[in-house]
């Protein structure tokens, strides 16, 4: 036996963020706030990899990217890892879809600016509850 606590397992997150500031932002209050593993990537085809060959609790996914969006991401992530809860964070609901419609698709989605708290309690949720969750968090425009 060792004289140091127990290993706890943290929750690990795949971040999807093709902004630097942005992805940053993320890691540090996801890894430093709330202790969760953090795993970043800007590519989403890369992301599609890791999330199909790894255990991850939560992918938290930007919408606009280039190469694929978010929603084009969230399909196919829904084709590897269906049990998989996705985040999806964005300046704007694209034009023609609604706030609803892409709450029809992702389990949660936020709004940018990240707020910490709106960020850390998303996630939280989300590893904790699974895809049985789906709640809007942020605001609206």
């Amino acid at each position: 036996m060792s004289s140091t606590s127990p290993e706890v397992t943290r929750a690990r997150i795949l971040l999807v963020e093709d902004d630097p500031e942005a992805a940053l932002f993320a890691v540090h209050v996801l890894t430093k706030r709330a202790q969760f593993d953090v795993t970043h990537t800007a590519d989403p085809a890369i992301a599609l990899d890791l999330a199909a060959a790894g255990h991850w609790d939560l992918v938290l996914t930007d919408f606009e990217m280039p190469g694929m969006t978010g929603l084009e991401l969230l399909h196919a992530l829904r084709q590897v890892a269906p049990a998989l809860p996705v985040a999806v964070v964005t300046a704007h609901v694209p034009a023609g879809m609604t706030h609803t419609a892409l709450l029809s698709e992702a389990d949660a989605y936020l709004s940018k600016p990240l707020r910490i708290d709106q960020l850390i309690s998303t996630a939280t949720d989300l590893i904790r509850n699974g895809r049985k969750t789906c709640s809007t968090r942020g605001d609206a425009g």
